[in-house]
Parts: C-alpha cells; structure tokens; sequence
C-alpha cells in the first residue's frame, strides 16, 4: 500500500506499545520499525536486495557523510539517492548534527549553524538549518530531520538547557525551510538530555509546530538503560498520539522491547552490522562471539530454526575460520544474520501488540535470551 501523502495510523495498541503504519509514495512502513544504517549510501557488508528481502521497509542514510562524499549535489545530479543506491524505498535521513559533535575535528556552534572541519580531507563546511535540509531535499530523503545540537552526557544543566532551547529555534528554521513537501515529512527532535523538565519543554513546544513525527535524541549515548527509560516515559505522553515517535540511536535487543513497551515506533542502531564485522552474532539466544575458541569444532549452524541461511546454514566452525582469518565473507554472513535476527525481531513485536500478548511475548523472549546458548556437542 503506498500513498501520495505521508499518514500514519495507529492499528493495534497493547498497553503504551503501538502497531501502526506510516504510508507514503515510495511505500509502507510497519511500525515499529528497525531502520539498517546505511551512513554512506550502503549498508555495510550487504547488498540491498539482501536487505529488503528481510523484511525492511526503511533504511537510514547520513547528511554528514554524504554531505562530504561524494557530495549532496553529485548525488542530486545522479537521480537522487534512491537511485544511486538501488533502494527505491522510503528513506530516512538524519540533519548530520550528531556526526558534527562526535566527528568533526573542529566545529564551532552559533546561532545560524555549525561550523567544522572535516574529519575526511580538512576542509571547513558550515552547516545551517536551511543547509541541513537543502542537503536532505538534494539526497531526495522521504524523511527529513531537523538540525539540532546533540550534546554529551553528563553535561551541566544549563549547557543542556542551552543546546535544548537552540534546537528549537532550529527546528523551527528547519520547518520553514522544508515547507509543503506532499508525500514527504520532517521530524523534530526532542532534547534536554536526561533532565526530565527540559524534555517536556523540548517536546510541547515540538508538538506545538505540527510536525509530521518526533524523535527523541540526545540518548543512547552512554548513560545507563534506566535514565533513557525514565526519559522515555516522562517524553513520550507528551507527543502527538498520532504521530510517529522514533528513538535515534537505539538500540540493542532488549532496548528496543523496553522501549516499543513505552510508545516508540521507530528504531535505528549501527550496532547489528557493526556487530557482525567484529564477529559477534544476535540470536534468538543472546548474543554469541564467533571469535571465542569454543566454536572452532563446532558444526552447528547460529541457529536451525532461522529462516536467514547465514544462521542456519554455515557451521559455527566456518564463521569462527572467516572471523579468526579476517575473511570478509565472516563479516557478511554475521551482519546478514544480524540484521535478519532485528528484522524478525521487530515481526514478532508486530504480531505480539495485534495479538494483545505484547507483555507476555516479551517475557518469553527474555527467557530465551536468559537461558542462553546451546552448550557445543559433545
């Protein structure tokens, strides 16, 4: 089902969970959402067609990196992302202020925008609102963020505050520059670190704009699971309830159940392919490190029941040669099945809310996770 609009429907809830479904041109997605990263125009150590035949109905593509390789308006003048990377469906951009903050060598924040150096060849770049998205519309995005400032936790109150309130007053430059895009949307993001008050602020003066979804960023970034869950739940009562709500960032497994149980729709994480090229595998069991010694011997497959073939038919022994060997094949078939485990992950939570057993699906899947892999043969 696609649309000449972006809408979003709520079909099913189970306590805060939510199952709905965002439409627009370039196609449907199912939420929640897991969204592979694919910073430069690809995700890592996968072929597109890979990656939609798991189930994926969006991917996530990065304005800095893009921006500075091989450029917004090279990629314009090749048809546009989609295009360019042979993924004719619905994608996500971010605005680039997260990889300013963590990358760049130097930057310097001011009212009209960031300026930095790029980690890539030096150059200095300034990135404004109106910037962000004028790179955002060139790279064609179907989802648009608005540039924000991403701070470090902890930080001290007042320079939360800080960062909260110019975020709101980029976001609201941001709006205006995007206009009326049918079929398109830009998100707001919600700051205030992990100081409950300045999120609330961050969110009504959000809702307040009439944006077509929310995200909450600023977590994910080291603080502990408890503080992003407190967060969450003071956050997400006060967002539309029928707009899309998407955590950036986040997350591993376990993060991404807590938080769907808390109202969020949408997910994005580099964690399942970065995972995968350093040989740890997602399973239905925990998670399982192919460069432990334990597996050189072992013939059984990640997981037998898989309908991915990188967990059901390559032994533990091979993927434990590749990773030991630094074979790129062992970083393939890892973020294949890792990607395979989140996308069957997210289905299951789909099913789980329509079916009204969220909460005991998500007990049985900790059981699982707490029993633990298989003990080896023999």
């Amino acid at each position: 089902m696609v649309s000449d609009h972006f809408t979003f429907r709520v079909l099913a809830t189970d306590g805060l969970a939510r199952r709905g479904e965002i439409t627009m041109p370039r196609g449907t997605i199912r939420t929640p959402a897991f969204m592979p990263v694919g910073t430069a125009g690809t995700v890592k150590a996968m072929y597109m067609d890979q990656v939609r035949a798991l189930g994926t109905d969006i991917i996530l593509g990065n304005t800095y990196h893009l921006m500075l390789r091989p450029g917004a308006e090279r990629v314009a003048s090749l048809g546009g992302l989609h295009e360019f990377a042979r993924w004719p469906y619905p994608i996500l951009t971010d605005s680039g202020g997260f990889q300013v903050m963590s990358l760049a060598a130097l930057r310097k924040i001011r009212e009209d925008g960031v300026t930095f150096r790029s980690h890539v060849d030096g150059k200095v770049h300034h990135m404004s609102p109106e910037r962000s998205i004028e790179i955002q519309g060139l790279l064609d995005a179907d989802i648009q963020m608005q540039l924000d400032e991403c701070i470090a936790l902890p930080a001290p109150e007042r320079e939360i505050e800080r960062a909260m309130e110019l975020s709101l007053r980029w976001a609201e430059r941001c709006k205006t520059a995007f206009g009326d895009q049918p079929g398109k949307a830009m998100f707001g993001i919600v700051q205030g670190g992990d100081k409950v008050h300045l999120r609330l602020r961050s969110a009504e003066a959000l809702a307040a704009m009439e944006l077509k979804g929310y995200a909450v960023g600023g977590l994910a970034v080291g603080e502990p699971q408890a503080v992003m869950l407190e967060i969450l739940e003071a956050t997400c009562p006060a967002l539309p309830a029928d707009k899309p709500r998407y955590l950036m960032g986040v997350g591993t497994p376990d993060d991404i159940l807590k938080s769907v149980a808390r109202g969020i729709d949408m997910f994005d994480c580099v964690m399942p392919t970065r995972a995968g090229r350093h040989g740890l595998a997602f399973t239905r069991r925990g998670k399982i490190n192919l460069k432990n010694a334990r597996h050189a011997d072992d013939p059984r497959p990640l997981d037998e029941e898989s309908d991915c073939p990188a967990a059901r038919d390559y032994s533990r022994a091979y993927l434990h040669h590749l990773v030991k060997s630094g074979e790129a094949l062992g970083g393939m078939l890892l973020t294949w099945n890792n990607l395979a485990y989140y996308q069957s992950l997210m289905a299951d939570i789909r099913a789980a809310i329509e079916q009204g057993r969220f909460k005991e699906r998500v007990a049985e899947i900790q059981e699982e996770w707490a029993r633990g892999d298989l003990p080896a043969l023999g």
